[in-house]
């Protein structure tokens, strides 16, 4: 089996490698694993990212599903950013045949947008921050390109606390979906990679410190999915 791109100074190739490889199966895995519930999420991001009337940036966007929820809450237009370019070319597909506009599809880095300071009144990602190699700098990016009083709104899986649920959702996430990613994408790395990278990050309270510490506001956080989903929100100071 490939070596899961955890660590090391090319974790992000390898993360980017990754995902290159699994972009067929993507969405159909996305909704297999969250029993269709991801769909319900992302509206809750979109929503809570005040996006009517907003420039948006959508980062790590995939195939452009929380880009799309954004448009359909108002935004009057969304930048929707990945380093992965076969999930740009998925996306683009989706929204073609979607006939959804007002969406610019960009390649690029969440650890280095490519966009001037304060150029956007909200930034989203889904699914996201436990994939970069320096979630400080991710956070700090964020904070950089969103307007002051603008929302920044980030969806992740967070670890569990301890207790009987938390080891029967272990045992779900950590045999049941890396055997069923192994069937059905037909990558044996990718869906072992994914719990795998839960167990080191930072839990949904940690993650909130983290927000503060990159320069944000009004941090908050809620858990979802019996809290093995946190829906982070901040906002960047006023000057």
């Amino acid at each position: 089996m490939t070596d899961l791109p955890l660590s090391g100074p090319d974790r992000s190739q390898r993360v980017r490698a990754m995902f290159d490889r699994i972009v067929g199966r993507y969405d159909l895995m996305n909704r297999l694993m969250t029993g269709g519930q991801d769909a319900s999420w992302r509206r809750q991001a979109a929503r809570n990212a005040n996006p009517a009337g907003a420039l948006a940036l959508d980062l790590a966007t995939g195939t452009a599903d929380l880009a799309i929820e954004l448009r359909r809450q108002g935004a009057r237009r969304v930048v929707a950013a990945d380093f992965s370019d076969p999930m740009l070319r998925a996306a683009h597909v989706k929204l073609q045949h979607g006939e959804v506009e007002g969406i610019s599809l960009f390649l690029a880095d969440a650890q280095r947008v490519p966009f001037t300071d304060e150029s956007f009144d909200c930034v989203t990602s889904a699914f996201l921050l436990r994939n970069v190699a320096d979630l400080p700098l991710c956070l700090r990016e964020m904070r950089r390109v969103v307007r002051p009083g603008g929302r920044v709104v980030a969806l992740e899986i967070t670890p569990l606390r301890p207790g009987l649920f938390a080891r029967l959702f272990g045992l779900y996430f950590k045999h049941v979906v890396p055997l069923v990613g192994r069937l059905i994408s037909g990558d044996p790395t990718a869906y072992t990679y994914l719990p795998a990278s839960v167990d080191p990050f930072p839990d949904a309270h940690r993650l909130a410190e983290l927000f503060v510490e990159a320069g944000f506001a009004h941090v908050r956080y809620r858990r979802l999915a019996m809290g093995t989903m946190a829906l982070h929100t901040a906002t960047a100071p006023d000057r």
